[in-house]
This record gives C-alpha cells, sequence and structure tokens, in this order.
C-alpha cells in the first residue's frame, strides 16, 4: 500500500474536498509541504495516470499532522514534531489513532469492522518502539482493514466544512 494509496482511502474515509484536503498539507505550523490544487490532483492520480506523482513520507506526515490540528488543535508548549526519515505504517496508523482521539477498545472494534480480529497484545505491539522485542510492523492488511473499519463504522469527516 503506497502513501498515494492511503492518502485517497483517506480522503474517502473523511468525505474531505479538495480544499480540506489543501488546508490540511499546511495545518501544522512545523509543516514542511504547501500542496498546490495541480499537486493534489497528481498525486490523486491513478498509478497508471500520466499525470501520476509518488507522494513522499514528508507529504503524507504533514497532511496527518494536519488531521490531529483540525480535529484536536495544537497543545501548548508542544515540542516541534521530531522530522522521521521514513514514515512507517505504524507512525501513520499512530497518527491516525491521536487524529481520532481512539482508545484501545475503538482500534479493536474498528480492525474488527475490517476484517481483522485482533488481541490487545497484538495491538499493543504496533504502538511499541522499534527496538522493544514485542514490536510488530503494521502490515498492509491490517492498515487495509483499518481504513475499511473507519469506513464501515461511518466516521465523521474530522474537518469542518470549508
Amino acid at each position: 500500500m503506497t502513501n498515494n494509496d492511503l492518502l485517497r482511502s483517506l480522503r474517502y474515509v473523511f468525505k474531505l474536498s479538495d480544499k480540506q484536503m489543501l488546508t490540511l498539507f499546511c495545518s501544522h505550523p512545523h509543516s514542511v509541504a504547501v500542496m498546490a490544487p495541480k499537486q493534489l490532483s497528481e498525486k490523486m492520480a491513478d498509478d497508471e495516470a500520466d499525470n501520476f506523482s509518488e507522494l513522499s513520507d514528508d507529504e503524507l506526515s504533514a497532511f496527518l499532522d494536519g488531521l490531529i490540528v483540525s480535529r484536536r488543535g495544537l497543545k501548548d508548549g508542544a515540542p516541534t514534531p521530531v522530522r522521521q526519515e521514513r514514515l512507517s505504517r505504524n507512525d501513520v496508523l499512530k497518527k491516525l489513532r491521536i487524529a481520532l482521539e481512539f482508545k484501545e477498545q475503538d482500534m479493536l472494534e474498528t480492525l474488527e469492522a475490517g476484517g481483522t480480529k485482533l488481541s490487545k497484545g497484538e495491538l499493543s505491539a504496533f504502538f511499541r518502539k522499534p527496538d522493544h522485542k514485542h514490536y510488530r510492523q503494521v502490515g498492509n492488511q491490517a492498515m487495509r482493514a483499518f481504513l475499511r473499519g473507519l469506513s464501515k463504522r461511518g466516521v465523521k469527516s474530522l474537518v469542518a466544512k470549508q
């Protein structure tokens, strides 16, 4: 599952307009990604389209940070987010969990609604540090199940109508 696939899925799940999407890319004050309408259409294009452009980890991170800011706002005195060299699916799931303000039970129910049943231990392994002995990578199947579960549960748009 590519970053572009994730972006398309999130747009579908949250029913975001072009204007809302563009706003989310630059919502966080420390965002490194500014997206123009033409660039957004290139990122949203089908992989085989002539105008297709790959979404970078920095751009996906900026979008997810924008979701967090739009839903929860900025924390006073919060440190500047550390730029990660590579955005893993675990990081994506963690950012979505923060944006949605999901607790453990919400995550398990969403995954189950998407067709993947996990135990609490299996779920907590996704949120551990990579060097922890019980760390587990989020695979494409788990990510798709989470996004499908969000869609089935009818998660409301995270951003105000603009």
